[in-house]
């Protein structure tokens, strides 16, 4: 690992230290060879004291431990009809997969402890047929989960719940993980299930908000994997229930967990409850992260050199987008309304998400902006992206003339020789941006 990659952790330790994350592992994760890794990456979190839950399913245990027993079950995953057969067979292969999950983490020093905190009901009669032996949560016992975690202890939580009489039910775990996250008030639920995120235009999504999950949802139903769509679904349920982040991970890939928790872009999708991207005017207190971000471009005289009392004398202008409440971007716009125009300036997109579209939606922006002032052209000047401009942005090249007089005096006293790039700019409504 490189000394770069350790700072960027680091940025990340006081926002979640002390903080509770629930963990949710699909029973085939266990049996998966990455699962000692997982476990290596869980103890890294709890020595950035990280709070952990962890919760597991038992769906593919049980479907094993039925094959090798010749038993037929009515349901292995905990959403359909339990009958008394289908109990038996999940209570044995989830207390086979605890036990596994606990001699893992005893294995990478850490404590941990069967959890019986999940207090169920009977799910009933559902569309006339009556589930018998399936349960919902009712409640979670946030006491005992506190003073486990209160005691450096990972409760380890499988699919299974009791009512007040003692019955046992089989219940669905990544129902449990929302519900338990919920009633902790966990700042993040990390689903690790076989499968890669959703899918949009043949690319995982990095990140849906909690609209875009539900529109996922109402798209693809039929088109996608139960198991896809059931991570979707309690992700974005999680959100609506005030859980801030919820990430969905291949759990077979290698440092998927490390690599999702500890960088802006992450490697699954997480669908999120608040703003995970925005763009902002730029603070006083954000021109030296302006004047960082930007250095190597301007040292690689792609962007034009400029101070921080440049900036801050025309800190209006500034535009940064923010990822996870870190600069990623910045754009400026400074307007020459007697010639009813604009130049787009100070365009940036940090290397790390580069290739992402965050490029153009930063320029779309100045646009939109522009066209809010009542601008009718917005131009660019440029040494060595013109090209970007005019693929991505329909920007033409023109004559130095065009420039507003003001520009073109600074243009020539620069020696920069730069492209000049121009757009009409589109009239759009006061809602536009």
């Amino acid at each position: 690992m490189k000394v770069s990659d350790l700072r960027g952790i680091l940025q990340y330790v006081p926002r979640f230290r002390e903080r509770i994350f629930v963990i949710a592992l699909d029973g085939e994760i266990i049996d998966s060879p990455n699962f000692a890794n997982i476990l290596l990456d869980i103890a890294v979190l709890r020595s950035l004291s990280i709070k952990v839950i962890l919760v597991h399913g038992a769906g593919a245990r049980v479907d094993k431990v039925a094959a090798e027993r010749g038993i037929s079950l009515s349901n292995s995953d905990g959403t359909g009809v339990t009958d008394e057969p289908t109990l038996r067979i999940s209570v044995e292969a989830s207390l086979q997969l605890m036990n596994d999950v606990m001699q893992g983490l005893t294995a990478v020093d850490q404590r941990a402890s069967y959890a019986n905190s999940i207090i169920a009901h009977p799910a009933g009669i559902l569309g006339g047929v009556d589930y018998l032996y399936t349960g919902r949560v009712e409640k979670v016992d946030a006491k005992c989960l506190h003073l486990f975690l209160n005691e450096g202890i990972i409760p380890v939580i499988p699919p299974l719940g009791y009512d007040g009489e003692g019955k046992t039910f089989r219940v669905n775990s990544d129902s449990i993980a929302v519900e338990v996250a919920e009633g902790m008030q966990a700042m993040k639920i990390i689903f690790l299930s076989p499968h890669d995120g959703p899918e949009i235009n043949g690319e995982i999504a990095r990140q849906l908000s909690i609209a875009e999950a539900e529109d996922f949802l109402k798209r693809r139903k039929g088109q996608e994997s139960a198991g896809i769509l059931s991570k979707v679904e309690h992700a974005a349920r999680a959100c609506r229930l005030g859980v801030p982040r919820v990430h969905l991970l291949n759990g077979k890939l290698n440092e998927a967990l490390l690599t999702e928790i500890f960088s802006h872009d992450g490697i699954g999708t997480m669908v999120y409850s608040n703003e995970y991207q925005q763009i902002r005017r730029v603070f006083k207190k954000d021109v030296r992260g302006v004047m960082a971000l930007i250095r190597q471009s301007v040292d690689n005289e792609e962007l034009v050199r400029r101070t921080r009392a440049d900036i801050v004398q025309r800190i209006e202008d500034y535009w940064v987008l923010e990822i996870d409440r870190t600069l990623a971007g910045c754009v400026a716009l400074h307007c020459y309304p007697k010639e009813g125009m604009a130049e787009l300036a100070c365009l940036y997109v940090h290397k790390n998400h580069g290739g992402q579209g965050y490029g153009r939606r930063l320029m779309t922006f100045a646009e939109n902006l522009a066209a809010q002032k009542g601008l009718r052209k917005i131009f660019a000047l440029s040494t060595q992206t013109f090209t970007f401009f005019q693929q991505k942005g329909g920007f033409e090249e023109a004559e130095p003339d065009e420039l507003p007089a003001e520009r073109r005096d600074k243009y020539e006293a620069s020696g920069r020789n730069s492209k000049v790039l121009v757009k009409n700019v589109a009239r759009q409504g006061p809602g536009m941006l």
